[in-house]
């Protein structure tokens, strides 16, 4: 009993001092994709698609008619079946949420979607049953370039704006998760009040990038998603890993295991196949990639032609939980960093994140090739790439080879079993000695490729121009 009533007094404390701790969401401008736009098709769309709006609205509506809609409005090119039969899943899925919107809960203003302390009481000691969502969630998973973000965010910008559903980059949730744990520490379950918060704020949660390659991250997930999952939280997540294959040879593996079976059983896995890589049919060579050494005087007159008048000097910016990142040089938003001192130092995404909410440019001096000797700087790298392409920052950088080149003695395990063996012919001076066989940074590696190209292009450019300009203050 007097446990229960510490508990007790430990929420009435909670509910009476924690501020919610709100995700930042993230929202990209979608890509333009290529699926098919016949005749045919459109009929279909037009028949599949019969849902209407919670709040009465007759005219359909969902992803796949704001699909039909930018088809015949000229605004998406020919092209992907793949992409077609994810966008039918996102439909249904909408439209299960649409007809079952009361059960989950989604509207943030219905009184059944306000939680109180006593409902709260009441489900966690004296009818401690599960409230899981009666619609199953979605994992999309795939090659890079196949549309796996730009159908996710087709499929939010048209959900309803009462709905409590969030749309974050994974790499933001797992911050927020984390610093969430450190505020609620010494609490006898600290996820199970994290779940509780976050379902209070979002029950449709969408995950951009789900990828896991923290032993840290790997031990709460399967916790912290059972607690989510029997909150009535509906996962829609895109990944390049299938689930059977995320943390894949992580430490402590077993553990993350049951996770893995839980999302299977409350998401419909689908995969995006596709022989082409949108990204890479931006115009290339826009940018401001410089290839070769003893460059960097190009790249410093490049930046000060950035910057214009304002002079540079060394800034600090916090980062993440009063922790400083010290800058080199900066102004007018943008910075400039050897590589050494952004990816040989014990810097992470929350690093990076805090960066680029002050600076939307970045001037990378010397990016060396990867491989075996520099596999931490590697990892570090691919995650900078992930965060500054998610906050649509420009990159300027001087390096040894062209993207494509700097990974290539990245390789998975699947790869090097395929890499023929030593001869007689070919002898050991010949062997890739540096090949790092690493299956994280081999499936990260023609992500970060295509996204230093397609950053490196005219398209590119123009949406960061744009996106700078509303960002100004009109006058």
């Amino acid at each position: 009993m007097r446990s229960l009533l510490f508990s007790l007094r430990r929420v009435s404390l909670l509910s009476r001092h924690h501020q919610p701790h709100a995700f930042s969401p993230i929202r990209n401008p979608l890509i333009p994709i290529n699926p098919t736009s016949s005749l045919n098709y459109l009929l279909y769309a037009s028949s599949f698609s019969s849902s209407s709006h919670p709040n009465g609205d007759a005219k359909v509506a969902g992803p796949l008619v704001e699909y039909e809609r930018r088809i015949v409005a000229g605004e998406l090119l020919d092209g992907d079946l793949c992409q077609l039969g994810t966008l039918r899943e996102l439909q249904r899925l909408y439209d299960e949420l649409v007809q079952s919107s009361d059960a989950c809960r989604l509207d943030r203003y219905s009184a059944s979607a306000k939680p109180t302390r006593s409902n709260w009481f009441w489900n966690k000691f004296v009818s401690p049953h599960s409230s899981v969502s009666p619609v199953k969630g979605l994992y999309l998973y795939g090659g890079v370039g196949t549309g796996k973000t730009m159908l996710m965010d087709l499929f939010f910008h048209q959900l309803p704006s009462s709905w409590r559903a969030q749309r974050i980059h994974f790499h933001n949730f797992m911050l927020s998760v984390h610093s969430r744990l450190q505020m609620h520490k010494g609490l006898e379950d600290p996820l199970e009040v994290v779940g509780l918060e976050i379902a209070d704020e979002a029950i449709l949660l969408c995950l951009d990038e789900f990828m896991v390659n923290d032993v840290a991250d790997a031990l709460i997930l399967n916790r912290l998603f059972r607690h989510l999952f029997n909150n009535g939280i509906v996962l829609v997540a895109t990944s390049n890993r299938a689930p059977d294959n995320l943390y894949e040879r992580g430490l402590q593996r077993d553990l993350f295991l049951p996770f893995i079976a839980s999302l299977k059983e409350r998401c419909v896995v689908r995969e995006i196949g596709s022989s082409v890589d949108y990204r890479k049919l931006t115009s290339a060579e826009e940018g401001f990639y410089f290839i070769g050494n003893d460059i960097s005087g190009l790249l410093k007159q490049k930046f000060q032609q950035l910057v214009g008048d304002e002079p540079a000097g060394p800034q600090v910016v916090e980062v993440v939980m009063g922790r400083k990142l010290q800058v080199p040089l900066a102004a007018n938003g943008c910075a400039y960093f050897l590589f050494e001192e952004l990816c040989d130092r014990p810097l992470g995404a929350a690093d990076y994140l805090g960066l680029f909410k002050k600076f939307h440019t970045l001037a990378l001096e010397g990016v060396p090739m990867f491989g075996l000797h520099n596999r931490t700087a590697a990892y570090r790298f691919v995650t900078l790439v992930d965060v500054m392409y998610e906050t649509k920052a420009r990159l300027l950088c001087t390096a040894e080879g062209s993207p494509l080149e700097l990974l290539e003695s990245i390789v998975t395990i699947s790869d090097a079993q395929q890499i023929a063996p030593r001869t007689s012919s070919r002898s050991r001076k010949s062997d890739d000695i540096d090949l790092c066989v690493d299956n994280e940074l081999g499936f990260a590696k023609e992500r970060t490729i295509s996204r230093l190209t397609e950053m490196n292009s005219k398209e590119y450019l123009e949406q960061h121009s744009t996106m700078l300009q509303e960002k100004q203050p009109s006058l």
